[in-house]
């Protein structure tokens, strides 16, 4: 098996529990520091960069504190050359349920997200 593959699933299993637990300190660590974040689902463009989602992260209780089960699930990573892959992903902080595009450049030796493009549905 690619090595890549492994090397992702660690990245994005970091991803998972920075979400979880609303930790900002986990994301950054896989964020890359210019990373952007869009979403179109409300028919307007939402883009933020890091300095602009981080607080928003923090500020919201996190999925663990209120006992949320966890969705996590990993639907695809496609690579696009050595340092270059797309992740399709499925979360949840409730009441939404996101489908996150998550494009990837390894830099410095790591694997580092530097665009998220997600949809999301209400739930119940």
């Amino acid at each position: 098996m690619d090595p890549r593959f492994g090397e992702l699933t660690a990245v994005l299993k970091d991803y998972f529990d920075g979400l979880y637990n609303s930790d900002t300190k986990i994301l950054a660590k896989v964020f890359h520091p210019e990373a952007h974040y869009y979403c179109a689902t409300d028919g307007k463009l939402l883009h933020l960069d890091m300095g602009e989602y981080f607080p928003v992260v923090d500020k919201r209780p996190s999925p663990a504190s209120k006992g949320e089960q966890r969705t996590d699930r990993i639907i695809s990573i496609e690579f696009a050359g050595p340092v270059t892959a797309l992740a399709r992903v499925e979360c949840s902080v409730r009441p939404r349920f996101f489908t996150d595009l998550l494009t990837f450049v390894k830099l410095d030796g790591r694997w580092q997200i530097v665009a998220k493009v997600f949809h999301y549905d209400l739930r119940e």
